[in-house]
Formats: C-alpha cells, sequence, structure tokens
C-alpha cells in the first residue's frame, strides 16, 4: 500500500482535487501536533471550497473548534 505522503504527491500530480480533500483531512488525524493537524485541515477545506465539496461544513467546524477561526 502507498504511503499517504506518496498518495498525496500523485494526488497533486494528478490534480485529483476530490482525493486531495481526503487526504489532507486523513494526514491531520496522523500527526500528533496540532498546529500540523490545522495545517492539514486548512489544506483540505481550502480544496473542498474551490470544489463545492460538501466535506467543506465539516472541516470548516473543525477549524473552528480548535480556534483557527472566529
Amino acid at each position: 500500500m502507498m504511503a499517504l505522503d506518496d498518495m498525496l504527491l500523485a494526488a497533486h500530480a494528478a490534480d485529483d482535487r476530490p482525493a486531495l480533500v481526503g487526504l489532507y483531512a486523513q494526514a491531520a488525524e496522523t500527526v500528533n501536533d496540532l498546529d500540523a493537524a490545522c495545517f492539514y485541515l486548512t489544506h483540505a477545506y481550502v480544496f473542498a471550497l474551490e470544489l463545492g465539496d460538501t466535506r467543506a461544513t465539516a472541516l470548516h467546524a473543525r477549524l473552528k473548534a480548535e480556534g483557527r477561526e472566529a
């Protein structure tokens, strides 16, 4: 199985934005650092917004819960 970093790079190379939403959200779950998790969540959120993806709502809520937006 491909490592998460490799999957992210492949999704970027293929411009597979729906996959990037999920992969960045998944990456946020794998780190033990809040700043790193929010970095990944922000990327997932931006890609979701660009796509009009329904996952944007949940991603935004998670960022707000961590105090990343008022």
